[in-house]
């Protein structure tokens, strides 16, 4: 790369994050550079035939709710470079013991009457937050809104959002399936259920499911930074892949430089260069659990013994509202739970292009420690066997990747944690740093704008459109 190039804005990362602040400067004018150290851009959206040939599998994110609702993507064209979102009927199901299952269907009043007693509650409750999610978005995908855009709907969201996601389902629900759909969603939390704030991660899963559904994209998730990519190239943006930065003078010239990184990696790019304060808030950043994923290529659809989990594209896995607590609380323990909590994708039904005619794939994951070496795949194949029996037989080939290995695949994932931090009370907003500016860094110039900053984890590209508006800020450019 010649030293003469000269660029406004140098991205370290070409996750959805770091293509969403290159994106947000080219609109605004800027040069705009993306350095990608894999030979092929994504991040956490790539998508590879990982079994055999012509099965394609999302390696590590496959379904997209926040994708679907992100104010951000809204703004893009990215249908015109190749995006198409495939929608299951129902958004996802929970199968139970015994045959039984509860779906969360677009329909509130279809989700709610599967319920039984609890069907008056679920419906009181998730009817009006349903109904202000587009304007509880703006405030829930950014960083802490001082004051909040809708004060009023953020506050009375916030008294039950910041609950524990088990203490919420008991307290709301009375039976088994309302606590345990309730449970299923507040497990992407990645936290004990016993935690404050693991019931806004159960109640903004339930509002997406009704208001927007969660969508995969048609081809694998590769495809929404193929968009990204195309449409950046479109405004006179640059990708770079097959680089690797390891020390800020291997840049070019900038303006300004964004890592779409996590905060290890900034301390070890830019790590002389941080004042020795920040430095020290940096190495205290705190990591989260991790994941072992098992991709499956297979002769068949998944056996549901309940058919009507085939209508969705998402399964949880996990039983009771107890059982998926127990699982979650026992990996913050450094334990390995015998029936973990699975999350499950089955795409293939849905989106035919990921198979060959008449096969199909699923791609599944449990929590583990932080850094486990563990194969879990066994006791994910038991999980999917108890709802589904009949399932190893339509196994033809599986790929598995120990929370261990994922820094390998994407060194933001430290020790397999695919959120790049904790987001619990203490870290949600203040990532990496308590900060009213998190993405600025403070060296003139310098930018973080990965999932370690507000709003945290997930394909929404909010983390890196924030980071880039505050470089318009500060370089003093209309955006």
């Amino acid at each position: 790369m010649p030293a003469s190039n000269a660029y406004d804005a140098v991205i370290v990362g070409s996750g959805p994050n770091g293509l969403a602040a290159a994106i947000t400067l080219a609109r605004a004018g800027l040069s705009a550079l993306v350095l990608e150290a894999r030979d092929t851009i994504g991040g956490g959206t790539r998508t590879q035939e990982l079994t055999l040939p012509s099965f394609l599998h999302d390696v590590c994110s496959a379904i997209h709710p926040l994708g679907l609702a992100s104010p951000f993507f809204k703004q893009l064209p990215l249908q015109e470079y190749g995006l198409e979102w495939v929608h299951s009927p129902a958004s996802a199901a929970h199968p139970l013991d015994g045959g039984r299952a509860v779906l969360l269907e677009r329909s509130i009043p279809d989700t709610a009457a599967q319920l039984g007693s609890d069907m008056p509650a679920y419906r009181r409750l998730i009817t009006p937050l349903s109904d202000q999610l587009d304007i509880l978005t703006n405030d829930l995908l950014g960083p802490l809104p001082l004051p909040p855009q809708h004060p009023l709907a953020t506050a009375l969201f916030g008294l039950k959002a910041i609950r524990s996601g088990r203490g919420f389902a008991r307290s709301r629900f009375v039976d088994e399936p309302a606590r345990a759909l309730f449970a299923g969603m507040a497990a992407h939390s990645l936290m004990p259920l016993e935690r404050p704030i693991t019931a806004s991660f159960g109640l903004v899963m339930l509002m997406m499911g009704h208001r927007g559904g969660w969508p995969l994209a048609k081809g694998g998730s590769q495809h929404i930074t193929g968009a990204m990519a195309s449409y950046l190239r479109s405004l006179g943006g640059e990708i770079i892949t097959g680089q690797t930065v390891t020390a800020l003078d291997e840049l070019p010239p900038a303006r300004a430089v964004l890592f779409d990184t996590s905060p290890r990696e900034v301390l070890s790019i830019a790590g002389e260069r941080l004042p020795a304060g920040y430095r020290r808030q940096l190495e205290r950043y705190r990591y989260g659990v991790g994941v072992c994923k098992v991709d499956f290529a297979l002769d068949g659809p998944v056996p549901w013994q309940n058919p009507a989990c085939a209508r969705a594209a998402t399964v949880h896995l996990g039983g009771s509202l107890e059982e998926i607590a127990a699982s979650e609380r026992a990996i913050w323990q450094g334990e390995h739970p015998e029936r973990p909590f699975v999350l499950l994708a089955q795409q293939s039904l849905f989106d035919p292009s990921r198979a060959p005619q008449g096969k199909h794939t699923a791609w599944a994951y449990c929590h583990v420690p932080n850094g486990s070496t563990v194969d879990m795949t066994a006791r994910i194949e038991a999980q999917i066997e108890r709802f589904a029996p009949g399932f190893g037989e339509r196994v033809l080939a599986r790929h598995t990747r120990l929370a261990a290995d994922w820094e390998s695949y994407n060194s933001n994932y430290i020790g397999g944690d695919i959120n790049t931090g904790v987001q619990d009370i203490w870290q949600f907003f203040t990532r990496p740093v308590l900060n009213l500016v998190p993405y600025r860094i403070p060296v003139k110039g310098l930018y973080l704008c990965s999932s370690a900053t507000p709003p945290g984890g997930g394909v929404h590209g909010m983390c890196g459109y924030h980071a880039a508006r505050t470089v318009l800020k500060d370089l003093k450019v209309p955006g």
